[in-house]
């Protein structure tokens, strides 16, 4: 028997095949374990009610987090300043005073003609609902020569659909107005007060980094202090290329907007550049209002609306997006998009702004797992 065995000779190249078809079918189940973890810990959260708790905690001390959020966008501001000899406190008060003196100018001069313009476009619903009845009607028309089909009685239900769609929104729009007015009222107060904590904690930020360190067990604290500093420098990273891109876009849209003759084009303008932030699917969900009022004025300013948003994108995802993003959230984009429909089907449109930035921590969590307990990898040996 162990004269067999001796000679029986071990194909390297074969076993090297079994041990590398072994690590790829052992990386796919751990990501699907990843995949079902995750899932998992959603439903949990919902079935529990967990987010609802953290909602309204976050609600409750809103204005603790809205300052630390503040206190952790400027700080590199700051810590620039810092390095240039200037003092942390007068430093922390120039930066602040250039956040208010923006905030100032952004309330008082596009706050005001962003009002006027919603009233416009608000005073526009009856032109859009006579050009939506006017498009219905011709559709239907098509079909008069379908025995089985009453044109007129379709034609009879649009009318009716659109008209009580109208007379729900003339009964709901002033209600909305006085709830979106308090809303709105108790948004800035909360935002004050959150100016002054993200203040006062800018004054020594880097104290509320170590606090927060301070609770991580001793031996885990280099791990957490590396993951932490990888994970903000993205986040960090991918929020000011966020605002820059979308500021880029709702600058130049509403530009287009008003050139094209298009009714509130700062309007739709800001509704681009916020739709932005959603990767790929938002630039789409912020071009559709503005394509059908451009349409419902006349065909020409719907069509030169619809060429400007189709440059505009263009221009934005092939030249200004890889350029100011490519450093920070290296995402493939199906697992972007991945993201958006997880997020999105559980959390709505938060999640799908959320999206990006949570799967970008999630990976940056797996990767360090990845690295340091060497999860997914195996050693292959081979016979010499």
């Amino acid at each position: 028997m162990k004269g067999f065995f001796n000679n029986q000779k071990v194909d390297a190249k074969n076993l090297n095949e079994v041990l590398k078809l072994t690590n790829k079918i052992l990386k796919v189940l751990y990501v699907l374990l990843v995949i079902v973890g995750i899932y998992a810990v959603t439903l949990i959260f919902k079935e529990w009610k967990i987010i609802s708790f953290i909602l309204l905690l976050l609600k409750i001390f809103s204005p603790f987090f809205i300052g630390l959020i503040i206190a952790w966008l400027l700080a590199p501001s700051v810590k620039f300043l810092e390095k240039r000899g200037i003092n942390r406190v007068v430093g922390t008060v120039m930066v602040y005073f250039v956040l208010l003196v923006i905030l100032y100018l952004t309330t008082t001069s596009i706050f005001p003609l962003l009002l006027s313009q919603v009233n416009e476009f608000i005073s526009t619903f009856p032109a859009i609902f006579d050009s939506i009845t006017a498009w219905s009607n011709n559709f239907v028309d098509r079909f008069r020569d379908i025995s089985f089909i009453d044109v007129e009685a379709v034609k009879a239900d649009t009318v009716a659909s659109i008209n009580g769609l109208v007379a729900s929104l003339t009964t709901d729009i002033p209600t909305t107005v006085m709830s979106l007015v308090k809303g709105l009222f108790s948004a800035i107060g909360v935002f004050a007060i959150g100016l002054m904590v993200g203040f006062y904690l800018l004054f020594d930020f880097d104290n509320v980094g170590r606090v927060l360190l301070s609770m991580v067990p001793e031996k885990a604290r280099k791990d957490a202090m590396g993951l932490f500093m990888e994970a903000n420098d993205s986040l960090l990273n991918y929020i000011k290329g966020t605002i820059f891109v979308s500021l880029i876009i709702f600058v130049f849209s509403s530009i287009i907007f008003s050139l094209a003759g298009l009714k509130a084009p700062l309007l739709f303008g800001l509704i681009c550049g916020i739709t932005n932030v959603i990767p790929y699917v938002g630039p789409y969900l912020g071009a559709i209002p503005a394509a059908i009022v451009a349409f419902s004025q006349s065909v020409t300013v719907g069509l030169v609306t619809l060429g400007g948003i189709v440059i505009i994108q263009f221009v934005e995802g092939n030249f200004i997006q890889p350029l100011v993003m490519s450093k920070t959230m290296k995402l493939h984009p199906v697992t972007i998009l991945l993201g958006l429909l997880v997020f999105g089907y559980f959390f709505g449109i938060w999640g799908m702004i959320l999206a990006t930035p949570l799967v970008a921590i999630i990976k940056s969590i797996t990767i360090f797992a990845e690295n340091k307990y060497k999860l997914l990898k195996f050693r292959e040996e081979t016979e010499e």
